[in-house]
């Protein structure tokens, strides 16, 4: 099947087997995950069969969290890939776009080589939710190590870390805590788990991967 209103050159690969029940499910493990900063929510399994490099769980979250209205920014590994670009239009419609600071979300497969977040949305004075959240695609997560976080949604405080990630991935988070209450939120996809970093969260540092 092909759709010539789109532009595609064959049928994308299907999407949630069942939209409005799994989406529920997706939305609450997102949730859940920015509302607990650090906390490792297991995403439910759903069997989505995605174009590579994008992972299930950050596709999982794109067909959740995307719509017409939300501008979408693609890293360089993902937009070269026109079954990832057709995947994503055809299943949320989300515009995509080329400059990271006209970015709703930002889809990363590759942290390692992300954009600076300095680069992203950080809101305005009179609407700061008009920032960008980043859906990074990492290997593992882990509370044993890494960054010290507290703050809202932190009883006293947990570690939080994830890999792979750049040198500069910690500094710059912290760099934009000072923005409160502008900055950017992260929602971290590992293969079975989502954890979430908003901007509201305080991080130090004991060790950094």
């Amino acid at each position: 099947m092909t759709t010539p209103s789109l532009g595609l050159q064959k049928a994308p690969a299907p999407g949630l087997k069942n939209p409005v029940h799994d989406a529920q499910k997706i939305f609450k493990v997102a949730m859940n995950a920015l509302a607990r900063p650090g906390s490792l929510q297991e995403m439910p399994e759903l069997g989505l069969e995605v174009p590579a490099p994008l992972t299930q769980t950050v596709a999982a979250l794109a067909l959740t969290l995307l719509d017409y209205d939300t501008p979408v920014y693609l890293d360089p590994a993902l937009a070269q890939e026109v079954d990832v670009v057709d995947y994503l239009r055809f299943h949320t419609g989300a515009p995509i776009v080329a400059l990271a600071s006209d970015a709703a979300f930002a889809l990363i497969s590759d942290p390692k080589k992300m954009t600076a977040i300095s680069g992203f949305a950080v809101g305005t004075d009179e609407y700061p939710d008009r920032s960008t959240t980043l859906l990074i695609a990492v290997d593992d997560m882990t509370n044993t190590s890494g960054a010290t976080l507290s703050g809202p949604g932190i009883k006293t405080e947990t570690e939080f870390d994830a890999v792979p990630l750049s040198p500069a991935f910690w500094p710059q988070m912290i760099a934009n805590q000072t923005l409160y209450p502008l900055g950017v939120d992260v929602l971290f996809a590992s293969p079975t788990h989502v954890a979430g970093l908003p901007r509201s969260s305080k991080i130090s540092m004991k060790e950094a991967r």
